[in-house]
């Protein structure tokens, strides 16, 4: 019998390009059989808002192409980026975990998260998850 592979993803970016980044390659994981654990932290974390990820926009240097990619993704029949989280915690191959040293200094508390975080952990925790992962990456 095989291992499960996994992928640690730390998403330090709420912009919309670094979300999509990030759900896309757990979605392709998870596709493969794969687990995506997602670490939020800095300005990743407050993508986890509750309300934030529909707000998300692109960093401005990329402001002026926003509109164009808007329109191009409903086009595609493309989902947002909540839309996908939600949808990659119904295979229950994912884990969103948020930072809490970067809760405490935004001054975040628990109830200030979307429902789909299943945990508030510090970066040694995430790095005894991420010790495990067959790919680590940062967004």
């Amino acid at each position: 019998m095989t291992e499960t592979k996994k992928i640690a993803l730390v998403v330090q970016s709420g912009t919309i390009d670094k979300l999509y980044c990030a759900f896309i390659l757990a979605t392709t994981a998870v596709s493969m059989n794969w687990e995506a654990h997602l670490y939020f932290t800095f300005w990743g974390l407050s993508s986890l808002t509750k309300g934030a990820m529909e707000k998300a926009t692109l960093p401005g240097d990329y402001k002026h192409l926003e509109e164009t990619m808007k329109q191009n993704l409903k086009k595609m029949n493309y989902p947002t980026p909540y839309q996908m989280l939600k949808r990659l915690k119904q295979s229950n191959l994912v884990k969103i975990y948020a930072c809490t040293p970067t809760m405490q200094m935004f001054g975040t508390k628990k109830e200030d998260l979307i429902p789909e975080v299943d945990s508030m952990v510090g970066a040694a925790t995430f790095l005894n998850i991420a010790a495990d992962a067959d790919v680590n990456l940062f967004i």
